[in-house]
């Protein structure tokens, strides 16, 4: 083709011709095509309209920073690298032309980004696609709800970081829900980020003034779900902790929501004697499964039929552990014996 203003072949920049200087012909791409004003991010360009796409490879614009597109095309093969496109016909752009031709396209934006317990602001400005700059900013309250919402949503509770208490909580929690329903609240990722403000008000007020929210802040928050009056009940209902015979009390260890899994008591056997009622909570409605351990603390059974395990399968244990734990208490009739923390010697 010629050296006039249209389209040049796929190897070769247009350029200005008869007597027009070729920064003039980059301003009248760019006024036609605004969507196609690009900028060189490392090998390739991206384009206004979201696109990316590449120079190919000998291009005598290789180099430019702005570029004017007059015609990109799909490509395959190693000229498109991982762009997918390929630049065939254009012109350089000086800056100050693109954000001339694009001026309708260029936006400011405030954004947020939560990690690590605090949010990181930053003021971006944009031309359709491009980032033109960058710049860090306190958050705003609600840059803050938008950002802890949307790592809520992705990475349900664990995206806070809570401690242990808190992910027992949540636990509970959402056991009661699954179990009681209403009003127990729902608390899966959407639904705790639907109520974020509700629950987590406070401590997004304090992210949005530059401060830290901690694992351990998560639980009484969690706590502001709990239904009123019904709230008195909820230690009942899903207790932490579960006391047996031997009068010490043990947490209950309770599965992930939707795991199928069972809550897990876990106590050793000599503590158990004449306990035959297999522990529920949930109003009953949810069975515990109890793991009975060795001395050593490890586990001999787990049952959620205690009386099944007193009469079928204890003669077997006692046979085969009172020879191993002669210190500790292994009585042929496990229903009548004293429940004990202790060894023979110090009953």
């Amino acid at each position: 083709s010629g050296g006039g203003h249209g389209v040049g072949d796929d190897r070769r920049a247009l350029s200005g011709g008869a007597g027009y200087p070729d920064d003039a012909v980059g301003l009248v791409v760019a006024l036609a095509h605004p969507d196609r004003v690009a900028r060189r991010r490392g090998d390739q360009y991206t384009l206004a309209s979201g696109t990316g796409a590449v120079l190919p490879p000998g291009s005598a614009l290789t180099g430019h920073e702005w570029l004017a597109v007059a015609e990109v095309g799909r490509a395959s093969g190693r000229a498109a690298g991982e762009a997918g496109a390929v630049i065939r016909a254009a012109a350089a752009l000086r800056v100050d032309d693109a954000l001339d031709a694009a001026s309708h396209l260029v936006d400011d934006d405030e954004t947020a980004s939560f990690s690590g317990g605090a949010l990181t602001g930053r003021r971006v400005r944009r031309l359709g696609a491009i980032e033109l700059s960058s710049t860090p900013v306190r958050p705003s309250y609600a840059s803050a709800v938008d950002a802890v919402s949307a790592a809520v949503r992705a990475g349900g509770l664990a995206a806070l970081n809570p401690d242990d208490d808190a992910d027992t909580l949540w636990r509970r929690l959402a056991l009661a829900h699954s179990v009681l329903g209403e009003p127990w609240p729902d608390v899966s990722s959407d639904a705790l980020a639907e109520r974020l403000e509700e629950w987590l008000g406070p401590e997004l007020a304090t992210l949005a003034t530059g401060g830290k929210m901690a694992g351990r802040d998560i639980g009484p928050a969690l706590k502001r779900l709990l239904p009123w009056p019904e709230a008195g009940r909820f230690d009942e209902l899903v207790p932490e902790r579960l006391t047996v015979p031997s009068s010490s009390s043990y947490r209950v260890d309770y599965p992930l929501p939707d795991s199928g899994d069972a809550p897990v008591l876990a106590v050793k056997l000599q503590e158990c004697f004449g306990w035959t009622a297999s522990p529920r909570i949930c109003d009953g409605r949810v069975p515990v499964t109890v793991h009975l351990l060795s001395p050593a603390g490890r586990p001999l059974a787990v049952t959620r039929d205690l009386e099944f395990f007193w009469r079928e399968a204890y003669p077997g244990v006692r046979a085969e552990m009172r020879g191993r734990y002669p210190k500790h208490p292994w009585p042929e009739d496990p229903m009548s014996a004293e429940p004990t923390r202790h060894t023979n010697r110090r009953r």
